[in-house]
């Protein structure tokens, strides 16, 4: 694949800390944002410096690493007991996202079978690293296998932004997206806006334009419209969390692509790692779902666009069942039309 089309990485480790693009100023400022401490990753993701499921995972891995290295340097051999502290104001940052927790429950492993007595800051960098570079090849094989489903030249629909500034590097939905269109199997993108945060307009319009891939961005309502038009021949999203049936939670307006792509035979594809599958849940009515301020609702760009005192409901993410999903691609493999059995064969 020609690398062109591979060129940001929104999560870096240094020396001094994890060097963060600050996905909130995009795209007026290509600003860095370096949290130096565990605290400093918690606030950066919940204040969404830092988006997108597993690029969640990889900066609380490094925010891990982080904890260590001031804990050990505070209390020495007593860092296990303090670092749990961080471990769990890390986790309580964004409930919806499983990669959080997988990337957690991964370093926090590692942590009980170090020694007490032993600076435990390179052992946690790799395995953080270790991470890091799983997921950018884990993204590479489902642009791959994603791709490889896709009869081109084809048009295809993407949602909220599922790129490398999601992800380690290269994406998970515009990894199929970029692998796609390296290999002339897709002409054309078109980018939902994605309200309220505008992740579409802010996020995947620039990230596709900086790696020359041209786009089209659309307000959300238009979506279903342009479905009917019969100019899209498949909608690729990404996901925050799967179902063990195969249902999936993400960025809100998802479910209703979902509806509107069924009903007019537009074919459906989610693309997330193996990492993203909640094996504990029996299906999507257990996903917990973030409610986000309502400010995000009432204004725009920092001015109120609603009257004031009025409510808003504003749920991060939504709900997708399974039957409503063509297939899910993963690293491990692709699952068309996603059930409880057909997804067992990802446990292999």
């Amino acid at each position: 694949m020609n690398t062109k089309h591979d060129r940001i990485r929104a999560v870096v480790w240094t020396e001094r800390g994890v060097r963060l693009l600050d996905q909130r100023r995009l795209p007026q400022e290509e600003t860095y944002w370096t949290a130096t401490c565990a605290f400093e990753v918690a606030e950066a993701i919940t204040k969404m410096v830092v988006r997108g499921a597993p690029a969640i995972g990889i900066a609380a891995a490094y925010g891990v690493v982080l904890a260590a290295r001031a804990r050990f340097a505070e209390a020495n051999s007593n860092w296990k007991a303090l670092i749990k502290t961080d471990l769990q104001d890390l986790e309580a940052a964004r409930p919806t996202a499983v990669n959080l927790a997988w990337a957690l429950k991964r370093m926090a492993a590692l942590i009980n079978g170090l020694p007490s007595d032993v600076d435990p800051e390179n052992a946690l960098l790799a395995e953080a690293q270790r991470i890091h570079e799983e997921d950018i090849a884990a993204n590479r094989r489902m642009g791959e296998l994603g791709a490889a489903l896709i009869e081109g030249p084809a048009k295809v629909l993407t949602h909220c932004n599922t790129g490398s500034l999601a992800t380690g590097g290269f994406g998970t939905a515009l990894g199929v997206i970029r692998y796609a269109y390296s290999e002339g199997q897709i002409n054309e993108v078109f980018a939902d806006e994605t309200r309220p945060w505008l992740q579409g307009a802010r996020l995947t319009a620039w990230e596709l334009l900086q790696d020359g891939i041209p786009v089209v961005l659309i307000a959300d309502s238009v979506a279903p419209y342009l479905l009917g038009q019969g100019q899209i021949q498949w909608v690729i999203i990404g996901a925050d969390r799967i179902a063990a049936n195969g249902d999936i939670a993400n960025k809100i307006g998802s479910y209703g692509l979902a509806v509107a792509a069924r009903h007019h035979r537009v074919r459906f594809m989610v693309v997330a790692p193996t990492s993203t599958i909640d094996w504990n849940l029996p299906d999507g009515m257990g996903i917990p779902i973030e409610q986000r301020p309502p400010e995000e609702v009432l204004t725009l760009a920092g001015k109120e666009i609603a009257i004031s005192g009025t409510k808003a409901y504003n749920p991060a993410f939504d709900v997708t069942p399974a039957h409503l999903i063509d297939v899910i691609v993963t690293e491990k493999g692709v699952v068309h039309q996603p059930s409880s059995e057909r997804m067992k064969t990802l446990q292999v």
